[in-house]
C-alpha cells in the first residue's frame, strides 16, 4: 500500500512508524504540511504537483499543529482520501469541551466540567466547585496552560490573566472538578476501541503528562478499564486514539481522548510491537476493512 504521512515535523513516533511500514515493504510518502496548498478540488504541494496525496491509499495525519490537523484533513476527506484520523473526530478530540459533552453523550463517565464565557461567570462555576479545581484551555496538549487552583486569589489572577490574552480561546473558560487520583493516570493506545497497550504515568506533580517527566511503566487494562477505552473511543468516531483515564477508588473516570497520540513512551515500557500494531490496523484501513474516509475514523 501507498501510505502518506502528513507531518510538520518527524519526531521519533513519526520514525518508528515510517521505519515499520518501511520493513514491510509499503510505499511511504512524506508530506510536509507546510508545502501544501488546499483547493476546493485538491492539494498540491511546493512544485504544482496534484496527486502528492490523491493517490496514497491512507494517509495519516501526524500533525503538530491542532488548526493545521483541523484543516488538512478536512479538505483529504473531502477529495475522498482515506484520512486517518478523520476530521470528524479530530474535531471532536482537539476541543476539550467537545470531548467531554461527546463523552457525557455517550454515558462514559468524566469528570464534572463547566464552560464559561466571561470571568465573572468563570469564577461562579470555579467557587461552586470549590478549591482545588482544574481550569484549562480549550484547545491544548503537554499539559500546557492548565492551572489547579487553590484560592480565590489565585482563580482571580488566573481568570484576569487569561482574559487579557487576546485569542478568543483564552476567552472560553473550561472549569473541571480536581480529581483526586493516586498519583498517577492511565493512557491507553487503542485501534477502534481495541487496546495496543497503557501504561501509567506517575508524578509528584498533579499533572502527570509524560511531556511534564513522569515516570512511565506498562499498566494491565482489567475488563472496566477495556470497556471504558471502547465505549471512550466509540464516542469520539474510533480510529487510533490516546484514552486518558484516572483512577477513582474501585473505578475510572475518563478526562479526555487524543486524536494525534504520541505513542514513543508507550513502546518503551509495553512488551508489545506498538508500531507493529498500528501499521495492522492501517493496512486494515487501506484495504478498506474499515468504514473508509469520510467517517470520522482513522489515527
Amino acid at each position: 500500500m501507498k501510505v502518506g504521512i502528513l507531518y510538520s515535523r518527524i519526531r521519533k513516533d513519526e520514525k518508528l512508524l515510517l521505519s515499520e511500514l518501511r520493513d514491510r515493504g509499503h510505499d511511504v510518502e512524506k508530506v510536509d504540511v507546510r508545502k501544501l496548498r488546499f483547493g476546493l478540488d485538491g492539494a498540491k504541494d511546493g512544485d504544482g504537483d496534484p496527486s502528492i496525496v490523491v493517490d496514497c491509499d491512507v494517509v495519516v495525519d501526524r500533525c503538530l499543529a491542532t488548526s493545521r490537523s483541523l484543516y488538512a484533513t478536512r479538505f483529504l476527506d473531502s477529495y475522498g482520501v482515506t484520512v486517518v484520523n478523520g476530521p470528524d473526530t479530530a474535531d471532536v478530540c482537539a476541543d476539550k469541551a467537545k470531548n467531554s459533552l461527546a463523552l457525557r453523550e455517550a454515558g462514559v463517565p468524566t469528570p464534572e466540567t463547566e464552560v464559561a464565557f466571561t470571568k465573572e461567570a468563570a469564577m461562579e462555576a470555579i467557587e461552586e466547585f470549590g478549591y482545588p479545581c482544574v481550569l484549562k484551555p480549550v484547545v491544548g496538549s503537554w499539559g500546557r496552560l492548565m492551572a489547579k487552583i487553590d484560592s480565590r486569589s489565585a482563580a482571580e489572577a488566573i481568570l484576569e490573566h487569561k482574559a487579557t490574552l487576546g485569542h478568543y480561546e483564552h476567552k472560553v473558560f473550561y472549569v473541571q472538578e480536581f480529581v483526586e487520583k493516586p498519583g498517577r493516570d492511565v493512557r491507553a493506545l487503542a485501534v477502534d476501541g481495541d487496546p495496543v497497550g497503557a501504561m501509567v504515568r506517575s508524578s509528584d506533580h498533579w499533572l502527570t503528562n509524560a511531556a511534564k517527566g513522569a515516570e512511565t511503566a506498562e499498566f494491565e487494562l482489567d475488563e472496566e478499564a477495556r470497556s471504558l477505552v471502547e465505549e471512550a473511543s466509540a464516542a469520539v468516531g474510533g480510529g487510533l486514539l490516546g484514552v486518558d483515564l484516572m483512577e477513582t477508588g474501585e473505578s475510572y473516570t475518563v478526562h479526555e481522548v487524543n486524536h494525534t497520540v504520541e505513542f514513543k513512551a508507550l513502546n518503551d515500557v509495553v512488551e508489545s510491537d506498538v508500531p507493529a500494531a498500528v501499521v495492522d490496523w492501517l493496512e486494515t484501513k487501506a484495504a478498506g476493512d474499515g468504514d473508509g474516509a469520510g467517517d470520522g475514523d482513522g489515527a
